[in-house]
């Protein structure tokens, strides 16, 4: 039996991020993967969706051209099998960089193609071979959640995130069934585009949106583009010419189905039983967030495969404290877990981060609200006055724990929030930033002074107006 120092199962995001560490130290690891190459961000997630969110905003763009004194917007159309050409062509590029830079250069014998399954705590079996390692990595990532009686009753007509970009064009009508991050990133890149979308959403919420006045707005504003039923679970049957959706507002006909349920983790196929330990109600082994050990055993485990954070940059993250702790096991170490941020790339852009508001003790914390409409003036000139702030403080220590946006630029504003409650700033000290003149982030100061006026004395706050 083949035994060697460190295994890593899975060559995602988690897992390329723990292979380069380990390669500064030795070269007794083995890798192995099942499937494709290429990080779920590169291959069909992340990059992907936003080549094709950047050309459906691109031409949707001229729905305003009449606005700004530009003719001739009636006359543009659009090629869809040239967009979606565009977007492999981005997708290639991007899974080719990351293959060139890691497991590429890898010997014959340090990387394996093929689906591991444990055997015992310290040993796995793939391609017929076991191989035992004295520390193993977990970072099988993530699949679509697709239910079995769609995919047999739909066939090619039901598409998930890992089908819709190799598709040669468009469909001219579809359902998105999930309104999450994902489906409703793609059911508005696919209006914009020109196919006729309807979406269905079982919770009240779109965006996993969880602030009532976010969530309210969202679903006005991205309504105004494309239909959406919310708080009920959609029938779907299949048809000669497609598929019918039907809820109790009526029934649809469509000629595809996105289905954009969430992702289910890569956990149930690798004979994590074998490991010993107990599994919770849904195969998930005991692991710690902050060492991403699994019990008290030398496995980790990183990335979506965890279903804490399924996102990129916590993928990274846990897979260089898990590789870490590998390297230094038995004596692991804790870490401290980034700010939760989380943005859905949709027009106005959606992003939440920090504490949620399902999490808030309301008795505890001050929540305001800030609606952009007619309300920041560089957004008016830009035509998108529309949105809401939402921002959670903290009554007792006065900093700044979470909130959520719906706003132009909401990216780039959430990363600003993001890092300061990272670095545990109050609201006062946000008072006090330099804000230009004139900016988006005016609307953020605006929700901000809102914030204050709710934990300072006017006194306080009139000092601060002096300085």
């Amino acid at each position: 039996m083949k035994q060697v120092k460190y295994i890593i199962l899975g060559a995602g995001s988690s897992g390329l991020t723990a292979l380069g560490q380990i390669r500064r130290e030795t070269d007794d690891f083995v890798m192995i993967n099942g499937g494709y190459f290429g990080t779920t961000c590169a291959r069909v997630g992340c990059m992907p969706s936003k080549a094709l969110i950047h050309c459906a905003e691109h031409f949707h763009a001229r729905k305003h051209f009449y606005d700004f004194g530009i003719d001739g917007a009636d006359g543009l159309t659009i090629d869809h099998s040239a967009v979606m050409k565009r977007v492999r062509a981005f997708r290639d590029r991007f899974t080719t960089g990351v293959q060139s830079g890691s497991t590429d250069t890898l010997e014959y014998n340090q990387l394996i193609k093929g689906y591991a399954q444990f055997v015992a705590p310290d040993t796995v079996e793939v391609n017929g071979e076991r191989i035992q390692g004295e520390r193993i990595i977990i970072a099988t990532g993530s699949r679509p959640v697709v239910p079995a009686p769609w995919k047999e009753s739909l066939g090619d007509r039901l598409l998930t995130s890992d089908e819709i970009f190799e598709l040669e064009t468009l469909p001219k009508r579809i359902a998105v069934i999930g309104l999450g991050v994902i489906g409703l990133e793609l059911g508005q890149a696919l209006s914009r585009l020109g196919v006729d979308v309807i979406g269905f959403e079982m919770t009240s919420s779109i965006a996993g949106l969880r602030s009532p006045s976010v969530s309210k707005e969202a679903v006005k504003l991205i309504s105004k583009e494309f239909p959406i039923y919310l708080g009920e679970a959609a029938e779907i049957e299949a048809t000669e010419a497609g598929a019918k959706i039907t809820v109790s507002s009526g029934a649809f006909e469509v000629d595809a189905v996105l289905a954009s349920l969430g992702r289910r983790p890569n956990i149930d196929q690798i004979g994590i039983e074998h490991l010993g330990v107990e599994l919770d109600e849904r195969g998930m082994p005991p692991f710690d967030l902050n060492t991403m050990q699994v019990a008290d055993l030398p496995v980790f485990i990183a990335g979506d495969v965890n279903a804490f954070r399924p996102i990129l940059h916590e993928a990274g993250h846990e897979g260089k404290i898990a590789v870490l702790n590998a390297m230094r096991y038995p004596n692991v170490q804790a870490y401290k877990r980034k700010t939760a941020l989380g943005i859905a790339f949709t027009n106005p852009q959606v992003a939440s981060f920090g504490c949620g508001y399902d999490a808030l003790d309301l008795n505890e914390t001050v929540v305001v609200e800030f609606n952009l409409e007619r309300n920041n003036g560089r957004a008016i000139v830009m035509g998108e006055d529309r949105g809401m702030i939402s921002l959670f403080a903290d009554k007792t220590s006065k900093r700044l724990v979470g909130g959520e946006l719906m706003m132009p630029q909401a990216e780039h504003l959430a990363h600003l929030l993001t890092w300061a409650i990272e670095q545990e700033m109050d609201v006062l000290q946000l008072v006090r930033m330099p804000y230009y003149h004139p900016v988006l982030e005016e609307a953020v100061e605006s929700a901000i002074q809102l914030l204050a006026k709710e934990l300072y004395s006017p006194e306080t706050l009139n000092a601060l107006e002096a300085c």
